[in-house]
């Protein structure tokens, strides 16, 4: 696997620069460890497939389930329904789930609401698995099953390495249960893309999204998981207020508060879902709306930014966020923010 060369587009060397650069190596322990467990798994699921599927997760791995619920829908037909912690830890209602797979995703398993949640599902009969990076944690000792991120400390607030280990995690989950050929053999590359993607140069961007206050971050399918976490990132490390949105929910009405001082950043991967967003970038375009494209989209747009090209589209939203990750660095850095500490957060917020 190659090593990733640092990201021109960033000027200091953060905490989360650092951790972002490690997650190639962290997602190649991920599938040589996992498989094993994967495979498990998947056979499992196959001889007792659930009638549904249920995500639990908080802040960024909540946009990791975003990811899963995408994949199980779209590749495996699996309703996926994202259920909120507080239903059984404030309301202290019971859903019924059981014979469903219950995916708890976190990165410290210690926040309460995620534990009473995996709890009432295991005592209802659902299939529980964590996606954990602490192993040792309360989440992997309540879920039947663990499917560890092997993402190691980190230490900066904001979350990278472990937000991409969670979508491998996922990834493999999908690959394994549905024992697509061509999937697990794209999987063994996901390490060699991000390396890769690790060292494209997003630094044009940098003017425009460094001066913007508010922004619109696109994605759509797959992809939309992506566009919840750069626009987690860029409110967290860097205080831009953006807004995560579909590309086709954004033409219901949010875009007209797109303008000169009002960007978009779209990130797209090539599938059933790039025209519909290529048109849009047309229309943004056609309205003097300041928009930066990455990914398979096509232009007319302000700002182009490459991308790692013959990527699997099931990959190419993971090598995006992986690119991203040195240009919001960067962004925080030019707005006299330490992206490593942002005002009023910890890296472990346990909520009821």
């Amino acid at each position: 696997m190659m090593t990733p060369e640092p990201n021109s587009a960033v000027s200091t060397i953060t905490a989360m620069l650092r951790e972002a650069q490690e997650a190639p190596q962290v997602v190649a322990s991920l599938l040589d460890s996992n498989t094993p467990l994967c495979r498990d798994l998947g056979e499992r699921l196959r001889a007792s497939p659930p009638p549904f599927a249920v995500t639990c997760a908080r802040g960024s791995s909540d946009n990791a389930a975003t990811f899963v619920k995408y994949l199980l829908e779209i590749h495996s037909g699996l309703v996926t329904a994202s259920v909120g912690p507080s239903v059984t830890s404030v309301y202290e209602a019971r859903p019924r789930m059981r014979d469903a797979l219950f995916l708890a995703v976190s990165q410290s398993g210690r926040s309460p609401d995620i534990l009473n949640l995996a709890q009432a599902g295991r005592d209802d009969g659902a299939l529980t698995v964590a996606l954990v990076n602490d192993t040792s944690s309360p989440l992997a000792s309540t879920c039947e099953v663990v499917l560890p991120l092997h993402a190691g400390p980190e230490k900066s607030v904001a979350a990278t390495k472990s937000f991409i280990a969670a979508l491998a995690a996922g990834l493999q989950l999908v690959a394994h249960w549905s024992q697509d050929q061509d999937l697990l053999n794209a999987l063994d590359t996901l390490p060699e893309v991000l390396a890769k993607a690790s060292a494209v140069d997003w630094s044009s961007a940098l003017p425009l999204l460094s001066d913007a206050d508010n922004l619109f971050v696109v994605g759509r399918g797959v992809g939309f998981a992506v566009a919840q976490e750069a626009a987690l990132k860029l409110k967290e490390t860097s205080g831009v207020h953006a807004e995560a949105m579909s590309a086709a929910e954004l033409m219901h009405g949010p875009w007209t508060l797109a303008g000169d001082h009002f960007p978009i950043l779209v990130l797209s991967q090539q599938d059933e879902t790039l025209s519909g967003v290529n048109d849009l970038v047309t229309k943004l375009n056609e309205h003097g709306v300041p928009v930066v494209v990455a990914g398979a989209a096509e232009g007319p747009a302000s700002v182009m930014l490459p991308a790692v090209e013959d990527v699997h589209p099931y990959l190419a939203p993971i090598a995006l966020i992986q690119s991203f990750y040195p240009l919001v660095n960067a962004v925080a850095l030019a707005r006299g923010r330490n992206p490593d500490s942002p005002p009023r957060l910890r890296k472990v917020t346990e909520t009821v």
